[in-house]
């Protein structure tokens, strides 16, 4: 079976949840969702080809690449972290498609008429921010050059190939002690950068459910601030 088929066949699960809303593992929980601060958001999960070229129909795992930002480093929440192009979704939006598009224009300045886009996954709590984040899924047929194209907003924008984020050897458990609390999510290597958190967890979650993951070492870790 093809990647696209199994993502398809993987968004198929998850638009019988839709309505539903899916909780972080609670040892990445750092505080309970704010229901009178609550937020909608969308992030954009593009897969596209390792080799630049595009990706085709039939394209194995292994082909595939994902695009990440670098948030800047003088933002107020998730500084320096590594993240799927996305934000809050707007009145104007229409969609959490929409608004995940727009986004990963403004942030990436990619040509989004050369994405396709295949579906979405369940609403996840992220009450670090009080935002309900809708991951959708693109398939990155025809490639566009691509940049920081708000520095605002973000200091880099990188692609990385999904073979690196399955290698166990880049695989590790990030740790946030705070105080007598111990907070831990999967996190990812990726040429001097870290892919910890939220956005790893949804990866994670996305490749279990695939059926990609390999085993890894949860014990080796990596103390965060």
């Amino acid at each position: 079976m093809s990647a696209r088929a199994e993502l398809e066949k993987v968004i198929a699960t998850h638009a019988q949840k839709m309505g539903s809303t899916v909780k972080l593992p609670k040892h990445w929980v750092f505080n309970q969702m704010d229901a009178n601060s609550v937020r909608k958001a969308a992030v954009l999960i593009l897969f596209g080809s390792a080799t630049g070229r595009g990706v085709h129909e039939a394209a194995k795992p292994e082909e595939l690449d994902l695009l990440f930002v670098e948030r800047a480093s003088t933002l107020r929440k998730h500084a320096g972290q590594i993240a799927f192009p996305g934000g809050g979704i707007d009145p104007d939006d229409g969609s959490a498609s929409a608004a995940a598009l727009r986004e990963a224009w403004e942030e990436t300045g990619v040509d989004i008429s050369g994405i396709e886009v295949l579906g979405q996954l369940t609403e996840t709590e992220l009450p670090v921010s009080s935002f309900l984040v809708t991951p959708v899924v693109g398939w990155w047929h025809t490639e566009s050059r691509f940049y920081a194209a708000d520095l605002r907003e973000s200091s880099d924008v990188f692609r990385a190939p999904v073979t690196h984020l399955l290698d166990p050897h880049n695989r590790l458990t990030a740790v946030v002690q705070r105080g007598a609390q111990r907070f831990k999510s999967p996190a990812f290597e990726y040429e001097g950068h870290l892919i910890w958190g939220f956005t790893a967890i949804v990866i994670d979650r996305l490749f279990a459910e695939l059926g990609w993951n390999k085993p890894w070492n949860a014990q080796r870790e990596i103390k965060l601030k």
